[in-house]
């Protein structure tokens, strides 16, 4: 079974987007692990220069999707509203209108898609180079689909309804751990973890548990819970508000940043392979365990805060690789301003393509994404043919 073992990766080198493949056992991924010193200093100063970069992008992002909508209201007074919401001594010069729009309905909302965007795409960057698979990312590998299904048995049934305002984030959670387990576990054969096991493996727990979800709005007498089911399984920033459960999220994935930061040597150990992981000193099995439940519990979280948004965590971990390489320390910055730049942009073009309605926002992710992956499909089988 070489062939199941083969894995598609990306040479990490700067502005390349070539495809290779290397044969079960071969130290080839997209680490790097033939970058010289010169190579990695020059790549770590590109990638600085990005994440300055990115994050003046990120601020003028917020400061202008914050005014976007059916009021339109200027960058310098959507400042101002948040400089006083803040406490900063700024002098009010704008209607209470204006602050009520800006301060309590999109700031929250813009704020929610910085931490959806960036966890989605660093759990995608993470999952990705510890599989070995270009293709994966939380939505593909099913754990999308394990937490959506646990959010919509804690809308329709109740389930941990003892957990109150947290029954949401905590059924999420446990629907995507469950789920990623499963995948898991299918996938294992013999000690290992192929890659393309793992996606077998994915888009058949996705589909039980996309049929799994579908039973449970059919089985509800809850007509509006399975309206907001629905709505809530594309997508959606609209139930953002300044709440604890916000500040979960923000935490959650603030932590994830951290800890994929401080774990990217292991990323790129396990990225090479598992023989050269040994060698170094990273234990392969446990260590993708533990980013598993890393992983779970950061897409459990903002798939309960806004909804199964699909291909964020495919298509920004690529287009950070041609900006940063490869190297974990350097990728995972630049993924997680990416995605949260490419999300608030996402829910402003929902909230204005089709006024008055409101379009869910997965629908703006997936007309992105979708194209993205035929052509990375076609360009991988170019290069191996």
């Amino acid at each position: 079974m070489a062939q199941e073992d083969a894995v598609a990766g990306t040479d990490g080198r700067p502005g390349s987007d070539r495809l290779t493949a290397a044969p079960a056992g071969t130290a080839r991924s997209t680490a790097v692990p033939g970058d010289t010193p010169e190579l990695g200093r020059r790549m770590g100063r590109r990638s600085l220069v990005w994440t300055i970069g990115l994050s003046c992008i990120l601020c003028v992002t917020v400061a202008v999707c914050v005014g976007i909508g059916p009021v339109t209201i200027p960058p310098g007074t959507v400042l101002g509203i948040l400089g006083h919401g803040l406490g900063l001594p700024v002098d009010p010069s704008w209607t209470a209108a204006e602050q009520s729009i800006v301060w309590d309905m999109r700031a929250p909302r813009v704020l929610l898609g910085l931490a959806v965007g960036a966890g989605l795409a660093v759990c995608g960057a993470a999952l990705q180079g510890m599989v070995r698979n270009i293709l994966a990312d939380p939505y593909i590998l099913g754990i999308s689909g394990g937490a959506s299904t646990g959010a919509a048995a804690a809308i329709l049934f109740g389930v941990a309804a003892g957990a109150g305002q947290y029954a949401l984030p905590l059924s999420a959670f446990l629907g995507a751990l469950i789920a990623s387990s499963l995948v898991f576990l299918l996938a294992r054969a013999n000690g290992q973890v192929t890659s393309v096991r793992l996606l077998l493996a994915g888009i058949a727990v996705g589909y039980a548990l996309s049929a799994t979800t579908s039973f449970l709005i059919f089985a509800s007498d809850d007509a509006e819970g399975s309206r907001s089911v629905m709505f809530w399984l594309l997508g959606s920033l609209a139930l953002a508000r300044w709440d604890a459960f916000l500040a979960l999220v923000v935490a959650v994935v603030l932590v994830t940043v951290a800890f994929l930061v401080l774990w990217a040597r292991r990323l790129d150990a396990l990225s090479v392979g598992d023989e050269t992981s040994r060698a170094l000193g990273v234990a392969p099995m446990a260590t993708r365990i533990q980013l598993l439940v890393v992983v779970s519990l950061c897409t459990g979280a903002v798939v309960a805060a806004a909804g199964a948004i699909g291909f964020v965590g495919l298509v920004v971990p690529h287009l950070g690789r041609r900006i940063a390489g490869a190297a974990h320390a350097r990728l995972i910055p630049v993924v997680a301003l990416l995605g949260a730049i490419l999300l608030i942009w996402a829910d402003a073009g929902a909230r204005v393509l089709m006024p008055p309605r409101e379009l869910p926002i997965g629908i703006i992710t997936a007309l992105v994404g979708a194209p993205f992956l035929l052509i990375l499909i076609r360009r991988m089988y170019a290069r191996l043919s």
